[in-house]
């Protein structure tokens, strides 16, 4: 696979198809996850650690798993990255893996990895899967962090709070105190919040893949002239 078509994945994954600001998967997380900065990469990636890794693995077996059974394979591959994810965080991120809870094991019913599984991994090899996983993943990561920190800041006015309790105490440079409390939006930490602000994004993401494209034709047509 040429370097051009490397560059495609990389950008496929953080921008033109993003799971959450293109493509709509793993709304859940999405909108559970978000109400901090911090929660929202944790979740983000521990995600792309499982959809990297399965689909390292299931573009090293294509070849020995069959169209009847993919789904079933797919499904207990994920499954076992999610548990070796989801043991190492109650081990050395225990006060992250208490907030995520119950989200870690349900990596497994997010559409994002079976639907990259099934549209990538399985046809390609090695190295492009692994890569389409990961930047994937990155991808998700960037868009529960950036949902989760537009949340964050309107509601609650602060960003990445807690990062040096969850993440470590070398993350401590990350809290930020942005707004004083009585400018906060309750309504951003809760559901409807959620929902709000992944709406704006995907109209924001739009309207700059609009405007590029405008950009482009116009080059081009500039150039023919």
């Amino acid at each position: 696979m040429s370097g051009q078509n490397y560059t495609r994945i990389i950008k496929d994954g953080l921008w033109d198809n993003n799971g959450v600001l293109a493509m709509l998967l793993g709304m859940c997380p999405s909108m559970a996850m978000t109400t901090s900065a911090t929660n929202g990469l944790g979740m983000g990636l521990a995600t792309a650690v499982v959809m990297a890794a399965s689909s390292l693995l299931v573009a090293f077996c294509r070849h020995w798993i069959t169209r009847e059974i993919r789904i079933p394979v797919f499904i207990l591959i994920v499954a076992s990255m999610v548990t070796l994810v989801d043991l190492t965080m109650n081990a050395w991120m225990h006060e992250l893996y208490k907030v995520l809870g119950l989200f870690i094991p349900l990596i497994v019913s997010n559409c994002l990895p079976l639907a990259r599984l099934e549209a990538f991994a399985a046809k390609e090899p090695v190295l492009p899967s692994f890569l389409d996983g990961a930047f994937m993943g990155l991808g998700f990561t960037l868009a529960l962090t950036l949902i989760g920190a537009v949340r964050e800041i309107i509601g609650s006015g602060t960003l990445f709070a807690d990062a040096s309790l969850l993440l470590g105490p070398s993350f401590k440079f990350m809290e930020l105190h942005l707004l004083p409390g009585s400018s906060n939006v309750l309504v951003m930490v809760l559901p409807p919040g959620g929902f709000l602000i992944t709406g704006v994004l995907i109209i924001v993401k739009r309207a700059i893949d609009l405007s590029r494209g405008k950009a482009i034709q116009m080059a081009g047509a500039h150039c023919v002239a």
